[in-house]
C-alpha cells in the first residue's frame, strides 16, 4: 500500500489545524529538479504507461520489461527530464519495453542472447523494486562455458536516474575495451556511493547476472572510477571473499582526511566511530587476499584516496600497486589502461583460489564477518579494530591463527581432504593448542575469560551477531516494512513530527534510493510480514499496537511521561526514541522506531558523507524542527553492548 503525505494527514485529523506547513520542506540536492514538462510530453508518456497497465500481470512485471516503464515513471513522478531531447529518450525506453512486452506474449526472450550492449532488470529484494543493470556482451564471447565477469561501478552523475542510466547503456560501451568477459554495469541506486540500498544493489546484480550467464565465479574483478572508484575500495574491502581483483580509480577512501575534517569540526563522536562502516583503512588487511590495482592521475585531486591507501597498505608492510598517469587530472590515460587491464588479466590467470593457505579478515563489524574459511561469529565489541590471520600447512593440515577483539568465530578447515585431516588435525590459536577430533572440520571457538580458546559455541542468547547487529541503518540494506500508526497519538507535536518523516522517507526513497517505499498502516500488518521483514514502526505506544507489543521488551522505551534510556529520563510530550533492536516478535530480524537511513539531504553533497549519523539508539527532542542535517535535537546516543544492552553510564 502506497501512504502519501495527503493520505498521512487523514490518518492524523489534528494536523490539518496544527498545519504540516509548520516544517519547512528539506530541498532535494539528488536528482536535481528538471525542466518543465509539457503538458502534451507529459499526457501522452502517460497514456503509453496506463496502456502498458492493462497488459497481464506476468508480462508488465518482468523484471526486463517493467524497468524501462519504471524509468520513465519516475522521470515524470519526479521531475528527472533536464533536455528537451530527453522526452525522446522516454519514448524510446517506452518503445524497448512494448518490443519486449510482445515477445514475451509469444514465449520469446531474444535480449537474453543479444550482444554487444544490454540492459536488463532484476526485483530488488530490498523493496520488490525494479533496478536496471548494464551489460557488455562482446561479439566473439563464446558464452557456452564459463567466462570472467567485469563488475564496472560509474562514477556520480547527479543527474543520471534510471532513465539516463539506461539510455547510456543501451547506446555507448564503458571505460574499458573487454573481449575476453562480460562486463556488468549495476545502477547502484544511482547516486548513493554504493552505500545502503546502493550496497545491495551492486550485489544483487551480480547474483542476477551469474543467473543468467555462464560466469566464471573464480574470476570476477571489481573496477570503477572516481564514485566507482571508491564503491571499488569499500565494496572490494569488505567483501573480499567475492573477488579474483581489484581495481580502485580515483574516488575516496576514508571520510575525516579527504573532508579535510579537524578534531575542530568533527561530528559526534558516535558518528566518528561510525566512520568504521565504510572507511577502508580498516579494513586494509582484507585486500591482501587477492590482488589490488590503484590508479591516479597525477595532478587529480582524488589521487588522495590511493595516498591514503597506501600508507594503510604500509602500515601493514604492503605495497600497493599503484599506476599514476602522467600529467593526468580526473581521467585516465591510455597507457594506464592498458597496464590496469594486463594486471587484471594477470590475476585472472590464477582466479580466485576456494581455499587459500593463508586468508586475513579485518574488520569492526559483523555486518562484514567473512573471509573463505574464516567465518566470525563473536566480537569482544563492535566498532574496535578486529581480525584474524590464519594460514594452514599443507603436509600435516596443521592450522594456525591469531586474533584481535574476537570472542568466538567458525573455522571450516580449507582442505579437509588433504594428509589425513579426516584423523583429526593441530589448530594453535592465539598461543592456544587444539586437537581437533576426527572429521570436524567445522570447527566453533571460543574464546574464555581468560583469553584462551576452547572448542564450543556462544551460548544462545540474544548477543549481537552478523545480520543483527546495527546501527539503525543496517536496516535498510535487506528487506523492511515502514509501518505507519494506526492512529492520532493525542499529541500534535507528535503527530506532525512523524506524519513528517514517513512523507520525507517516502519523498526521499523514490527519488534517492529509486524505489516506492515498502509501508503499511499497523493494522494492516500480517504475520509473514513479520517474520519476513524488518519492521520500521513509527509513533508511541498510544497510537501504533506494534509499538506497543514491543516496547516493554526493549532496552529504550516509554514508562508513564517519559521516554526511559535506563537512569536517564526525557519528557515524551516532546521527546521521541529511535533505535534498532532485534524484534521480540521476530528473533531474526530487526524492530526500527522512528527513523529511516539517518544521512539526509545536507550530506548528499558528497558521496563520501552518505554514512550513518546515528548508532543503535538516539532521543530526539522534536522542538527542534526536521531539516535537511537532522530529524530533531539528538539529547542522548550511543551503541547497545554485545548483548543488546544499555552501556553502564546509562544503567
Amino acid at each position: 500500500m502506497k501512504i502519501t503525505f495527503l493520505c498521512l494527514l487523514s490518518l492524523f485529523p489534528a494536523l490539518t489545524s496544527v498545519g504540516a506547513e509548520d516544517i519547512p520542506p528539506i530541498p532535494r540536492r539528488i536528482p536535481p529538479q528538471g525542466i518543465e514538462i509539457p503538458d502534451e510530453v507529459r499526457n501522452r508518456l502517460q497514456a503509453r504507461l496506463a496502456k502498458a497497465a492493462e497488459s497481464p500481470e506476468s508480462i508488465r512485471n518482468h523484471p526486463d520489461v517493467a524497468v524501462f516503464r519504471k524509468a520513465v515513471r519516475f522521470a515524470l513522478l519526479n521531475g528527472e527530464f533536464y533536455d528537451k531531447k530527453h522526452f525522446a529518450l522516454a519514448d524510446k525506453l517506452l518503445d524497448e519495453a512494448d518490443v519486449r512486452a510482445a515477445s514475451l506474449i509469444e514465449g520469446e526472450t531474444p535480449w537474453t542472447s543479444a550482444k554487444p550492449l544490454v540492459v536488463r532488470g532484476f526485483r530488488s529484494k530490498i523493496d520488490d523494486s525494479v533496478q536496471p543493470y548494464g551489460l557488455e556482451v562482446p561479439e566473439k564471447l563464446q558464452l557456452n562455458r564459463p567466462v570472467p565477469l567485469y563488475v564496472w561501478l560509474h562514477g556520480r552523475g547527479d543527474k543520471n536516474t534510471d532513465l539516463h542510466f539506461i539510455g547510456q547503456r543501451m547506446s555507448r560501451p564503458g571505460n574499458f575495451a573487454i573481449d575476453d568477459g562480460i562486463v556488468l554495469h549495476p545502477f547502484g541506486r544511482q547516486c548513493i556511493g554504493y552505500k545502503s540500498a546502493g550496497e545491495t544493489d551492486v550485489l544483487e546484480a551480480i547474483e542476477a547476472v551469474k543467473k543468467e550467464y555462464h560466469i566464471d565465479k573464480a574470476r570476477i574483478a571489481l573496477m570503477g572510477f572516481s564514485m566507482g572508484g571508491a564503491g571499488a575500495w569499500h565494496l572490494g574491502a569488505r567483501y573480499a571473499d567475492k573477488w579474483a581483483v581489484v581495481h580502485a580509480g580515483a574516488g575516496f577512501a576514508e571520510t575525516a582526511r579527504y573532508n579535510r575534517l579537524t578534531k575542530e569540526n568533527y561530528p559526534p563522536w558516535y558518528e566518528q566511530r561510525l566512520w568504521g562502516l565504510h572507511d577502508v583503512p580498516g579494513y586494509a588487511r582484507n585486500l591482501f587476499n587477492f590482488p589490488v590495482i590503484a590508479y591516479s592521475g597525477e595532478i587529480d585531486k582524488q589521487k588522495q584516496a590511493a595516498d591514503v591507501m597506501a600508507e594503510a597498505f604500509a602500515a601493514h608492510d604492503r605495497e600497493l600497486t599503484h599506476l599514476i598517469g602522467p600529467k593526468m587530472g580526473h581521467k585516465y590515460d591510455d597507457a594506464s589502461k592498458k597496464e590496469v587491464l594486463a594486471l587484471v588479466r594477470k590475476a585472472f590467470e590464477f582466479g580466485r583460489e576456494p581455499n587459500p593457505q593463508a586468508v586475513h579478515i579485518q574488520t569492526q563489524t559483523l555486518r562484514h564477518n567473512r573471509i573463505q574459511w574464516i567465518y566470525l561469529t563473536g566480537l569482544l565489541e563492535h566498532w574496535k579494530d578486529s581480525r584474524v590471520d590464519a594460514s594452514y600447512e599443507s603436509e600435516a593440515g596443521a592450522v594456525e591463527a591469531t586474533t584481535k577483539n574476537i570472542s568466538s568465530l567458525l573455522l571450516m578447515h580449507p582442505n579437509p581432504s588433504c594428509c589425513g585431516a579426516r584423523g583429526g588435525f593441530s589448530l594453535e590459536i592465539d598461543g592456544t593448542d587444539i586437537q581437533v577430533p576426527p572429521n570436524l572440520f567445522s570447527v566453533p571457538l571460543l574464546r574464555k575469560p581468560d583469553g584462551t580458546w576452547s572448542i564450543g559455541s556462544p551460548p544462545d542468547v540474544l548477543r549481537k551477531r552478523h545480520g543483527l547487529q546495527g546501527p539503525i541503518d543496517d536496516a535498510f540494506l535487506s528487506r523492511f516494512l515502514v509501518v505507519a500508526p494506526d492512529r492520532p497519538s493525542g499529541n500534535e507535536l507528535i503527530d506532525r513530527w512523524v506524519a513528517f518523516e514517513i512523507a520525507h522517507l517516502q519523498k526521499r526513497w523514490r527519488e534517492l534510493f529509486r524505489g516506492e517505499l515498502p509501508i503499511k498502516k499497523a493494522y494492516e500488518v500480517n504475520e509473514a510480514d513479520i517474520a519476513g521483514r524488518h519492521l520500521v514502526l513509527w509513533g508511541t505506544p498510544a497510537n501504533n499496537h506494534l509499538i506497543a507489543k514491543v516496547a516493554g521488551k526493549l532496552p529504550v522505551t516509554w514508562k508513564g511521561d517519559a521516554v526511559i534510556a535506563g537512569k536517564s529520563s526525557f519528557p515524551s510530550d516532546h521527546h521521541l526514541p529511535l533505535l534498532i533492536h532485534p524484534n521480540p516478535l521476530s528473533s531474526t530480524k530487526y524492530v526500527v522506531i522512528n527513523s529511516g537511513p539517518t544521512f539526509r539531504e545536507a550530506h548528499d553533497r558528497t558521496n563520501s558523507l552518505q554514512n550513518p549519523k546515528l548508532p543503535d539508539w538516539a532521543i530526539l527532542d522534536l522542538n527542534q524542527s526536521p531539516n535537511g542535517e537532522s530529524a530533531g535535537k539528538v539529547v542522548a546516543a550511543d551503541f547497545f553492548d554485545e548483548f543488546w544492552k544499555l552501556k553502564p553510564v546509562f544503567e
